[in-house]
């Protein structure tokens, strides 16, 4: 029987992907988990896999399409099956909307900071009304409408444990506090008549304040008229060859430059290796993380005596049970552990509070040929040291095949990262956003210590931990890594 291979949902808040390239062709064999198209958003990159063993029997959304989420791109069955009338509900979503279809409402144009806030706090900025010059959404009218909301939901008159949510805990600053008990509605400024009204993601934001776009003269390809990354870059080349034009000033300051600066032409000496997307979009993630979070790194060396005395004697068991037991998964235990001891760790910083997570996913830096993926280990405090053991190996093989589904590369609470599977003894790693730490873990080595006074051989490692100083100060996160290097050291498992 024929079944249907789907726009997956890239992420919590993306609703839509474009098909980038096709890696098969209407007629081509595929067995499940084949990759047979890769699919991106502003935001996001990575293959899509067969279903199910059989051909292509249909490919329905051609390269460069942007479509909705769950939207049929293909169909896969036995060779010369009949596929039949594709389903009207999820049948091809065009990205552009017909004259006969009216866009639906969007929210006014915005800041970066602005759209960062909508998104870290899921907001529909169709409800708030903005204060700033023509309607604009301000980071004050976010804050406000936050406040109200949480008054609303009288989040303050009940203790952090018994909060709504999805598994967050709410911790109000004072500040915060003192907002929510005196937030008062204010005056607002009405559109001005004629304003073309916008929705865009923090990337897009971002682009155009670099740029000194005006959005509103930026036809969008998205759904509903949605401007996404690619008109902005398409918008900012073509620019080039246009008469020059004063760039309209922004009511926030201009963000640093992009990460990528013009250079002149190769030489003869040079080779020019255009980035592959994502190459590009990791080293946009890394510059947005050291913009946004103020990074420090504290390092300890740990003992590892006890954690390979106990691999030793228990690696065949494992293999009997069809695991390989490997370090990573006594490395994540004892950042469980840590995550308990000091739960701001395991947290996410915003702007008016710290929102502490109840449940922990800790996300996994795995190498590929063309860069790093980082699969998430969901509710790892729930695993015993076999079903860690299963769970990273799994991850880490499926990365490197390329057979992860989007859903399993986001979410992350906290990360860690193992540089010294290349020979690095220790690192400050970049803080995968919108986490407030990671951990690295350097190489495995007998080095000389001093023990009780003795000068002894011992298989040492040294733990780095990179941490947001907004939501962690260097007594906790030295208090943190304290409880990952007491754990590994005095290991009974």
């Amino acid at each position: 029987m024929a079944e249907y291979i789907v726009m997956p949902q890239l992420g919590e808040s993306i609703v839509e992907g474009t098909v980038s390239k096709w890696l098969v062709k209407e007629g081509d064999p595929v067995k499940r988990y084949d990759p047979v198209l890769e699919v991106g958003s502003d935001k996001v990159d990575t293959e899509v896999t067969s279903t199910a063993d059989g051909a292509i029997l249909r490919i329905v959304v051609p390269e460069g399409k942007t479509v909705k989420a769950g939207t049929i791109l293909a169909v896969v069955g036995q060779p010369g099956e009949a596929i039949g009338e594709i389903p009207a509900a999820i049948a091809l979503h065009a990205a552009e909307t017909t004259p006969a279809e009216a866009a639906p409402p969007s929210p006014p144009a915005i800041t970066p900071v602005v759209a960062r806030m909508a998104a870290e706090h899921n907001l529909d900025l169709m409800k708030i009304k903005g204060s700033g010059a023509g309607g604009r959404i301000t980071k004050k009218d976010v804050l406000d409408y936050l406040a109200q909301r949480q008054a609303a939901e009288k989040v303050i008159e009940l203790p952090p444990w018994e909060q709504p949510g999805s598994g967050d805990l709410f911790k109000p600053t004072d500040q915060f506090v003192k907002e929510v008990v005196s937030a008062k509605p204010e005056p607002r400024v009405p559109p001005q008549p004629g304003q073309k009204a916008l929705a865009i993601s923090p990337v897009v934001a971002r682009l155009a304040a670099q740029h000194g776009v005006d959005l509103n003269a930026v036809r969008g390809s998205g759904a509903g008229g949605r401007i996404t990354k690619k008109d902005i870059l398409a918008f900012v080349e073509g620019r080039k060859t246009a008469p020059a034009a004063q760039p309209v000033p922004l009511a926030t300051p201009v963000p640093p430059p992009s990460f990528i600066a013009p250079a002149p032409a190769a030489g003869e000496d040079e080779v020019v290796v255009p980035l592959t997307r994502m190459r590009r979009l990791i080293a946009e993630h890394m510059v947005l993380s050291k913009h946004t979070a103020p990074h420090a790194t504290s390092v300890m060396e740990a003992n590892l005596s006890k954690v390979v005395a106990h691999r030793a004697a228990n690696k065949d068991a494992f293999a009997a049970k069809g695991v390989r037991l490997t370090f990573m998964p006594y490395f994540v235990q004892a950042t469980v552990t840590a995550l308990k001891a000091v739960p701001e760790m395991n947290s996410i910083f915003r702007e008016d509070a710290l929102v502490l997570k109840r449940r922990i996913h800790i996300g996994m830096a795995v190498a590929i040929p063309d860069g790093l993926m980082v699969p998430v280990l969901r509710d790892a405090d729930e695993k015993n040291l076999l079903g860690l053991a299963r769970t990273v190996n799994d991850l880490a093989e499926r990365a490197r095949l390329g057979k992860l589904s989007p859903g399993e590369l986001g979410g992350s609470t906290f990360s860690i990262t193992n540089h010294g599977t290349g020979g690095s003894l220790f690192a400050a790693p970049v803080i995968n956003q919108p986490n407030v730490g990671i951990l690295g873990i350097g190489i495995i080595q007998k080095r000389v210590v001093v023990i009780d006074d003795a000068i002894a051989i011992r298989p040492m490692v040294y733990l780095s931990l990179s941490f947001d100083h907004r939501a962690v100060d260097g007594a906790g996160a030295d208090r943190f890594l304290l409880v990952v290097k007491e754990t590994l050291e005095n290991w009974t498992a």
